[in-house]
């Protein structure tokens, strides 16, 4: 796999993350605590609301970009890429929610580093 390659799963898995935050942005912003009026109600707000906005238009450009990513990487060695998100993600949410990381989080980053390494280290 080349170094481009490599560099556009590792943009698309960060494209996730970053979208992952716009959804935490929009649903503090748009659901009271205690769920405060009716589905409906909430629903619209939410459809109105500029991070959820913001985050579909990206999840398109993105799905786009992984269509595209597929046209010349075999779906097989792209997909595991889609695990960088998983450590990107909470790295950003403790970063701008103050959302708590632990141990256990260092061990399952260092799974997910083993597992990348050999996907990408593999023959095509």
């Amino acid at each position: 796999m080349s170094a481009l390659h490599v560099g556009l799963l590792l943009a698309y898995a960060a494209g996730m993350s970053a979208g992952q935050l716009l959804f935490k942005l929009a649903a503090d912003s748009t659901f009271a605590p205690g769920g405060a009026g009716g589905v409906v109600d909430q629903a619209l707000r939410l459809v109105v609301n500029p991070f959820f906005v913001c985050a579909m238009a990206m999840y398109f450009a993105l799905s786009v970009m992984w269509v595209w990513i597929l046209s010349f990487t075999p779906l097989s060695r792209a997909y595991p890429f889609v695990a960088a998100a998983f450590i990107v993600t909470p790295l950003l949410s403790h970063l701008f929610f103050k959302e708590a990381l632990d141990l256990r989080f260092a061990a399952g980053v260092a799974l997910i580093v083993c597992g990348l390494v050999l996907v990408v280290g593999r023959p095509a």
